[in-house]
């Protein structure tokens, strides 16, 4: 990348971009979380570099902005993400972060830009299901016991001022996912992939259907683990990442 590239590209991405892959895939965190989410994965599956994407509002962008909503996202990343797209690449969502996933495809597509060779949505019902999360539905003392929750299950003994930081971004997260509402599925023209995580408690394999209305090639696949392990790389998430790439 040239240094105006990288200038482009900076905050949205926390890892360098590498020149010497043959593709790329962009993972964008669920509420609450940033791009540390990805940390573990490492740098590259295979000849596919690994580029998650940082909101604003989290992390090393705590003082930016919140994103305001999942449409306002897709538009602001627009700009830092051109100059990434000279080759083929995937979206990787996982959550809520599958939404502002399939808003990027969408804006790129009435940009004229180039679009992703696929779509990989990861424990989250269709954009005109999204508002059945039972998350949506919690009081703030019920999402701080979940960001407690969260936190004791990455190994990690939950510090109040830890807890508090979490919760004001879930918090800020949260109200832009109450307010999407898209009632009719638009379709994209990459194939999807669907992932569902079998010990996930709340969200079942047929909550995922939705999806299948939202291209004409739509694949499921059902991964052992549960709802954050996806934030370990497993092997057998890695073989279905590398395994569907259309590159």
């Amino acid at each position: 990348m040239t240094s105006g590239s990288t200038a482009a590209a900076a905050p949205w991405f926390v890892r360098p971009q590498s020149t010497g892959h043959s593709a790329r895939i962009f993972g964008f965190p669920f509420s609450g979380s940033g791009a540390s989410a990805f940390s573990a994965w490492p740098a590259a599956l295979d000849d596919v570099e690994v580029c998650p994407v940082q909101f604003p509002g989290r992390e090393n962008r705590l003082g930016h902005p919140h994103y305001g909503t999942f449409e306002e996202l897709a538009a602001d990343l627009v700009g830092p993400l051109e100059p990434l797209l000279d080759r083929p690449f995937a979206f990787f969502g996982h959550c809520s972060g599958a939404l502002p996933a399939y808003e990027t495809v969408l804006r790129l597509a009435e940009l004229g830009l180039p679009g992703p060779d696929c779509l990989i949505v990861s424990g989250q019902p269709a954009p005109h299901d999204a508002a059945r999360d039972r998350m949506l539905t919690m009081t703030e003392p019920q999402l701080r016991a979940e960001v407690e929750a969260f936190v004791r299950s990455r190994g990690i003994e939950p510090r109040p001022d830890m807890i508090d930081m979490g919760l004001s971004v879930l918090l800020r997260d949260h109200a832009a996912a109450l307010a999407y509402r898209r009632q009719e599925p638009v379709a994209v023209r990459c194939p999807i992939v669907v992932l569902h995580w079998r010990d996930d408690p709340d969200v079942s394999l047929d909550a995922l259907e939705g999806w299948r209305q939202y291209s004409d090639s739509v694949d499921f696949q059902a991964l052992p683990g549960g709802r954050y392990d996806f934030m370990d790389a497993p092997d057998e998430l890695r073989k279905s990442l590398t395994g569907w790439r259309l590159w």
